[in-house]
């Protein structure tokens, strides 16, 4: 039953709406759209902004979906009854589970660097797709962004790079993993289960190879901005080490992917990480610098705005959300 009459589309950021809206309300949104700004739904996407030393960050929900039964992609070397426990442990259905998509800025002020893009349109009819929107409410224009970081090439973090066949971010480089971008053009991915990720790649990633720097483990963004690999969700997967003013941020991308089953149960496989031993590595290596040092993390898929903090537990870790540390 809806809480309050809200229903789950609308707690999505559906466009549903916008056939009561208001006449007013839907020439501003057009006024938008005509000024090139894409703020075509009646709800904006959901915005957050802190700051990490003198660096300003942004993160912008690109949309979210109810994404089923958690059990077909958590815990798979699970039982149901373990996974629906945990679950239900935890305050949340065994039979479904909200994934959120979470595309951040950070302003140093000398560099406008977006980390991952999204879906782009090809989301939009799904409610997805709603980062440039989500720029655009925070004052940011395509044209600003200097540099598109991509933490993977997955079609949730590359599908916003092109925009009706041209780059949407014409003034920026591209900065990757070497490792994952060999990996996804290779041409042996064809006839594979990578196959149509791969497709993606060559549609969304290939056209701006030539604006690309390709990073190693420890390489560079920008002065405070590092990679580090923390590769099995996909073979070069990384994370980014962001430091300004004594302050620190690790950006996790798809590293766990769920507040509970991949925090709490680091071991529990994923049917989306390509290794899935190397995944659980990768999860408990990074979370227990994490924990150990005691500095926030903003991972990809975790509940908006995706920033918090992980206490070491004996299975695992357990999920703290950012309050007002930031702001003091």
């Amino acid at each position: 039953m809806a809480l309050f009459g809200i229903g789950r589309r609308a707690l999505l950021g559906s466009a549903g709406l916008g056939i009561i809206a208001a006449p007013a309300i839907l020439g501003r949104a057009q006024a938008q759209e005509n000024q090139n700004l894409a703020i075509n739904r009646v709800t904006p996407p959901d915005i957050h902004k802190f700051k990490v030393g003198s660096f300003q960050v942004l993160v912008v929900k690109d949309g979210a979906r109810a994404s089923g039964n958690p059990g077909e992609t958590f815990g798979t070397n699970q039982s149901p009854e373990e996974v629906g426990k945990l679950l239900t442990d935890n305050f949340l259905p065994a039979d479904q589970f909200v994934n959120s998509f979470s595309p951040t800025l950070i302003d140093t002020g000398s560099d406008v660097i977006l980390f991952d893009t999204g879906f782009g349109k090809a989301g939009r009819e799904q409610g997805m797709g709603r980062l440039i929107e989500g720029l655009a409410a925070a004052g940011y224009m395509p044209d600003d962004i200097s540099i598109v970081v991509l933490t993977h090439l997955h079609g949730d973090h590359i599908g916003g790079i092109m925009e009706d066949g041209k780059p949407a971010f014409s003034k920026a480089r591209y900065v990757t993993g070497e490792t994952e971008y060999n990996f996804w053009t290779d041409a042996a991915r064809a006839g594979t289960p990578a196959e149509g990720n791969q497709k993606a790649v060559l549609a969304n990633v290939k056209p701006v190879a030539d604006k690309m720097t390709f990073l190693k483990d420890g390489g560079e963004v920008v002065s405070g901005i590092t990679a580090m690999a923390a590769p099995g969700h996909t073979p070069g997967h990384m994370i980014f080490n962001v430091e300004s003013a004594g302050k620190r941020l690790i950006l996790t991308a798809d590293t766990a992917n769920h507040f509970v089953l991949s925090l709490q149960r680091p071991d529990w496989e994923v049917r989306f990480d390509m290794d899935k031993a190397k995944a659980a590595e990768s999860r408990k290596k990074v979370f227990d610098m994490i924990a150990t040092d005691k500095v926030a993390f903003l991972g990809y898929h975790m509940p908006f705005p995706a920033v918090g903090y992980a206490e070491k537990q004996e299975t695992g870790y357990r999920f703290v959300p950012k309050s007002y540390q930031f702001d003091i």
